[in-house]
């Protein structure tokens, strides 16, 4: 009996260490049962009642058909399919456009594009603040409402006072463009050596596609220079010229323009100069500069 009992006999420092460690298991408990009982509070105030979350998602969803509409400036002349679905525009009204640019007519102003689309006025009053023409269109406006004024050149002030002449950037010449602070005698012969291989530039904007020609550069160009002069240019037919022929026109290599001609050859004519940026390498960010030396 005396030898039982002596298996759960314990000394004094014995006990005070079991003591010891169930007040250490006890504490823990508690400490866990706090630790659970605070997350549980912090997340019960954290939370919004079913109003305030469903007034939450309507302005997500506000703020993201916000983005999802959010326009530039465009040239409503080279709106393609896609853009026109983007816009608001039918089939129908697209077609129209297409039909009017195959003409190589152009749309000059926003009463123009309503008329040869026959979109609504809703959807003009929604889109034409973001229109957006090339200068020789406003200068041609200019022109006919001004007899003073030659078909060639336009008079202004300079910082001055003094009167100049706008030249006609179709016809300046190398020495012409000197007078620009940034162009010099390199500059100024590429940018004619650009021009001749377009053919004439048809838009102010081409000038920015010269290589090595700064942007603020550009800009105290058309300060003196403007396309005044629309030049008579030879258009490539995309569905009946060779690769050859097609790289021709300076913003195409001949691969690509290989790979145009293949592109036909699988699929057909081509129908829209949309098309076009579907082939691999073709430069997407100058269909609207491209299409004006091509047709269908």
């Amino acid at each position: 009996m005396n030898k039982f009992k002596s298996h759960f006999s314990f000394s004094k420092q014995e006990r005070s260490g079991i003591f010891f460690l169930l007040l250490i298991i006890v504490v823990l408990q508690v400490f866990f049962f706090i630790l659970k009982y605070t997350s549980q509070t912090v997340e019960g105030n954290l939370s919004v009642d079913k109003d305030t979350q469903v007034k939450i998602d309507e302005l997500k969803a506000k703020s993201n058909q916000k983005d999802s509409l959010a326009m530039f400036p465009f040239n409503p002349n080279f709106i393609s399919d896609f853009k026109g679905y983007t816009l608001g525009m039918s089939v129908e009204e697209i077609d129209r456009l297409h039909a009017f640019r195959a003409k190589n007519e152009f749309v000059n102003n926003a009463d123009e594009f309503q008329k040869i689309t026959q979109v609504s006025d809703s959807l003009l009053l929604l889109i034409s603040p973001y229109f957006k023409f090339p200068e020789w269109t406003k200068t041609n406006s200019k022109r006919r409402s001004k007899s003073a004024i030659t078909s060639s050149q336009e008079e202004k002030l300079d910082a001055f006072g003094e009167a100049y002449q706008i030249k006609d950037l179709n016809s300046a010449t190398a020495e012409d463009l000197k007078v620009i602070r940034g162009i010099g005698d390199i500059l100024s012969q590429r940018i004619v050596k650009f021009r001749n291989r377009l053919g004439g530039f048809i838009v102010d904007d081409q000038l920015f596609d010269v290589y090595g020609l700064e942007p603020e550069v550009v800009e105290r160009t058309f300060e003196r220079f403007k396309v005044l002069s629309q030049p008579q240019i030879n258009k490539i037919n995309i569905n009946k010229a060779s690769a050859e022929e097609i790289s021709k026109l300076i913003y195409l290599s001949y691969d690509v323009a290989a790979d145009i001609v293949a592109y036909r050859k699988i699929n057909g004519s081509i129908t829209s100069f949309g098309e076009l940026t579907k082939i691999e390498d073709f430069p997407k960010d100058k269909i609207h500069r491209i299409e004006l030396y091509l047709s269908l």
